[in-house]
């Protein structure tokens, strides 16, 4: 592949080729799990309340009828194939069959406008554009006429479209059934193609989510990749045949590995939701084996039970409680690597009665390994899951690391610390605490930005991962924040507002928070309110309202967030205790500007829009 000259990959200190099953570049190693698996199912997805399975086989033949068709509109290596979709397996022939061509594969979170599809399309020089349906068509449609690179357009699903004609779009089926009939007489270029990867090429682009300036497209190397697939066994307790469930965007690199990569690694049987409103119930169905997601999802599933828990009838909370406080001491035990008593008999039968049933409930009795990472964990929340018999492990990553460079070995927990360094890896702090990190994972760079590159990459290969914190004795890594999210109050006191954050989202009724204090003389916080835990305590105590906003203002509401913030101040130094609130009278959703695709706050947006709201908090 020849590299456009601004994109050339840093491939300064770059470590001996790393192999995986003999392999140098995941195509390769696709190819050769796909033939030694080719009847086991490799993907299912929901259709029409039923579940489809589709084999190995069925998976590479797919990529390499993508491709082929790729091919014959006329890219060429190193040109960039974008997808614009929610999860489902034509998401992976697409980003299979551009890395076999060695084409550049790219992704685009479903909730981005119009104007930022057009930014990554125009700064990735996107020539061909795959889009869900016609709402993500229509965004094409807008932006097409600034993206001079775009050759085509195709579109999965075809309802709403009958009688749609363009000459620069076309439907999916038709494009593959197209690469199928290529593959009759070409199945060897395809092959050939394959045996070209190299460990060194551009595998994909994966855009930041921008919680600072526009979003940047790190390029992720085949090397990147297949160190992580090396590594697979060292997070996951997973064997072949075992199941797991697409929800997160698959154009972030934590779904990606989860989705695409891991299943090469581990054999994995990937599912696919029906749409993302069935989430949850499709756990329940598929009880998958393994899980990923970060500390918000967790939260959401704690809240259902709690949720759930309130209307139970009186037996079913008092087993449920006697079950956690029977567990309590033993939970204490294990987080402090203290061996306990066996439990009795009574104490099993009441975890089979109560904590069993709440696996059940949640869709994950089956589960031997579940991850979390992206953000701090509240400390009670480990306690819970690890309650119901769940080691909920926390990991470190990033785009940058091509995802996990540490995790927390089973067994292991520590409240607090994102686990222990991956094997082929360093990690040292560096300058202000920051954590920096050096290895096989490490991307080679920013596209199209080498000044941003060099900012990140230091020349001796340390990625500045820009996060402060602290390496224990024992090797654990903990992330106390962002460097420039740390605030420094007028009395010259550090905050990390993150860990006290994630204490306030650990309340059923508080969705995000966002800390404020730099310069100020003390803590104050913004608040979104749940809604749906909320409204249910409005109903309980009768509390009129008529829309999202009138529930904000409620004064019952603005009680029960105060007594919310009173019960969490006592864990605080005195420093970073909050002393004022308000609650954010709107419900924020990824399509507004206060939040990334992945749901994070920008806080700089939250500042600036809610200046006047923060003032109110500082009168003198």
């Amino acid at each position: 592949m020849t590299p456009h000259p601004m994109n050339t990959v840093n491939t300064m200190n770059a470590p001996a080729p790393i192999t995986f099953l003999g392999e140098d570049t995941p195509a390769k190693v696709f190819r050769q799990r796909s033939r030694a698996w080719a009847d086991q199912p490799a993907l299912r997805y929901k259709q029409r309340g039923l579940w489809q399975s589709t084999t190995w086989a069925e998976y590479f033949g797919h990529a390499r009828a993508m491709g082929l068709a790729m091919q014959d509109m006329g890219l060429e290596r190193g040109h960039v194939v974008c997808v614009l979709a929610e999860n489902r397996p034509q998401w992976l022939y697409v980003d299979m069959a551009a890395q076999c061509m060695g084409l550049i594969g790219n992704g685009v979170y479903p909730t981005s406008s119009a104007g930022q599809l057009q930014h990554i399309l125009v700064d990735s020089n996107t020539r061909l554009l795959f889009v869900e349906n016609q709402e993500q068509l229509d965004k094409a449609l807008e932006v097409r006429a600034q993206c001079p690179q775009l050759q085509r357009i195709v579109v999965m699903d075809r309802e709403g479209l009958r009688g749609f004609s363009d000459p620069d779009v076309e439907f999916f089926d038709d494009f593959l059934a197209r690469g199928h009939t290529l593959a009759a007489s070409q199945a060897s270029v395809f092959e050939a193609l394959i045996d070209r990867t190299q460990s060194e090429d551009l595998a994909f682009l994966v855009y930041t989510s921008g919680t600072t300036g526009a979003p940047k497209g790190a390029m992720i190397l085949n090397r990147n990749l297949v160190f992580q697939l090396s590594l697979a066994t060292e997070y996951l307790d997973i064997q072949p045949g075992d199941k797991s469930v697409s929800f997160l965007p698959l154009c972030h690199i934590a779904e990606r590995m989860s989705s695409v990569y891991n299943p090469l690694a581990l054999g994995l049987t990937v599912h696919f939701p029906e749409n993302s409103g069935t989430v949850f119930n499709d756990m329940r169905e598929v009880a998958p084996h393994l899980v990923f997601a970060p500390p918000r999802f967790w939260e959401k599933m704690y809240s259902q039970i709690d949720l759930f828990m309130r209307d139970a009838i009186a037996p079913a909370r008092w087993a449920y409680q006697t079950a956690r406080i029977m567990g309590a001491a033993r939970v204490e035990a294990q987080l402090q690597g203290q061996a306990s008593s066996p439990p009795g008999l009574l104490e099993n039968a009441m975890q089979w009665l109560a904590l069993r049933n709440v696996r059940v409930f949640l869709g994950l009795q089956n589960v031997k390994s579940a991850l979390t990472g992206a953000a701090p964990v509240p400390p009670d929340l480990i306690r819970w899951y690890l309650g119901c018999g769940i080691e909920l492990r926390e990991a470190f990553g990033m785009t940058e690391t091509t995802g996990f460079c540490t995790a927390t070995p089973k067994g292991g927990l520590r409240l607090g610390w994102a686990g222990v360094k991956a094997p082929g890896t360093e990690i040292r702090i560096g300058e202000n605490n920051e954590v920096l990190v050096r290895g096989p994972n490490v991307f080679g760079g920013y596209w199209n930005l080498p000044e941003k590159t060099r900012e990140s990459l230091d020349d001796e290969g340390w990625l500045h991962t820009g996060d402060c914190g602290e390496i224990s004795a024992e090797g654990y890594l903990a992330i106390r924040d962002r460097i420039k999210d740390i605030l420094i109050t007028s009395g010259g006191k550090n905050v990390t507002p993150s860990h006290i954050e994630s204490l306030l989202k650990f309340s059923p009724y508080i969705t995000d928070a966002v800390v404020i204090g730099d310069g100020r003389k003390y803590l104050t916080c913004l608040v979104m309110i749940d809604q749906e835990h909320v409204a249910r305590f409005a109903q309980e105590h009768q509390v009129p309202y008529t829309d999202f906003g009138s529930l904000t203002r409620a004064p019952e509401v603005v009680a029960l967030i105060h007594s919310e913030i009173e019960r969490i101040n006592p864990q605080l130094a005195r420093v970073e205790q909050i002393k004022a609130f308000r609650i954010i009278a709107e419900l924020l959703t990824a399509e507004d500007e206060e939040l990334t695709p992945t749901m994070k706050l920008k806080r700089k947006v939250i500042a600036s829009k809610y200046s006047a709201l923060i003032e109110s908090m500082y009168p003198n």
